[in-house]
């Protein structure tokens, strides 16, 4: 009877396991932005002289024109990922990005967890952004970020069967929470270095916006954008995802 029992228990206990490991892997291919599981996605080329500036969740009529205005001070250009439904209700400031010859990207219209989202729900928010995006700038969006970095595979193959190529990042940190310049530079730096011993460029994600509110304070992640292009204008070069459009 006791080595039935155990042999039950050890069942039990090695199909939870299993259960866990499935759930973990999951989560890992889902969320994790290094990860290729559910299909290849555009981090960043083995180039460490290179830093792609980009940022989430605008426009925001509070702090994007900012951004603007520090990008030109430096010379720079930078990619946005743009949420649809901020974009129709900003399209003069969407075009002012594509004027100062930034490149515009692809958010979702609404910015949902699209690990656990239906296809066709998927389609739909990244049409609709699309389509509203291209009303807009008048030339084709060709990059697409997966709000909080959640996809499966079929998320990843209506990007792409859209003309879109999926793009994750490998520098982050939490500047939508942060409100010390310094600490989000610090980390970001850090990162930078990482990837740099490892011969990589730096995929760099800052938010100038926030899906939860249009006007969202991002003043700390504005600092950081600032001291990064202070820091490395002598030794990086910043590029726009287009740089890197054949390495995904």
């Amino acid at each position: 009877m006791f080595s039935s029992v155990a042999a039950d228990v050890s069942l039990a206990l090695g199909a939870a396991a299993a259960v866990g490991l499935a759930a973990g892997g999951f989560q890992y291919a889902a969320l994790w932005p290094g990860s290729q599981i559910f299909g290849s996605a555009l981090v960043a080329p083995l180039r460490p002289g290179e830093l792609a500036l980009t940022f989430d969740d605008g426009p925001n009529p509070a702090w994007t024109p900012q951004l603007i205005d520090v990008l030109a001070q430096h010379h720079a250009t930078a990619t946005f990922f743009l949420l649809g439904r901020y974009a129709e209700q900003q399209p003069a400031l969407v075009q002012r990005l594509v004027n100062a010859g930034h490149l515009i990207g692809n958010h979702s219209w609404s910015h949902p967890n699209l690990s656990v989202t239906p296809a066709a729900h998927t389609r739909q928010e990244l049409s609709r952004t699309k389509n509203m995006l291209e009303q807009i700038i008048g030339q084709p969006v060709r990059f697409f970020r997966p709000p909080f970095g959640a996809r499966r595979p079929v998320t990843l193959r209506i990007a792409r069967d859209m003309g879109m190529t999926p793009v994750l990042w490998n520098a982050m940190t939490t500047d939508w929470s942060e409100r010390s310049p310094e600490r989000i530079t610090e980390r970001l730096v850090a990162k930078i270095e990482s990837n740099q011993r490892r011969g990589r460029a730096s995929n760099i994600v800052l938010h100038d916006g926030s899906h939860e509110r249009l006007r969202a304070d991002r003043g700390p992640s504005v600092a950081t954008a600032e001291k990064l292009l202070a820091r490395y204008a002598a030794t990086q070069r910043f590029v726009t995802l287009d740089a890197w459009s054949g390495s995904a």
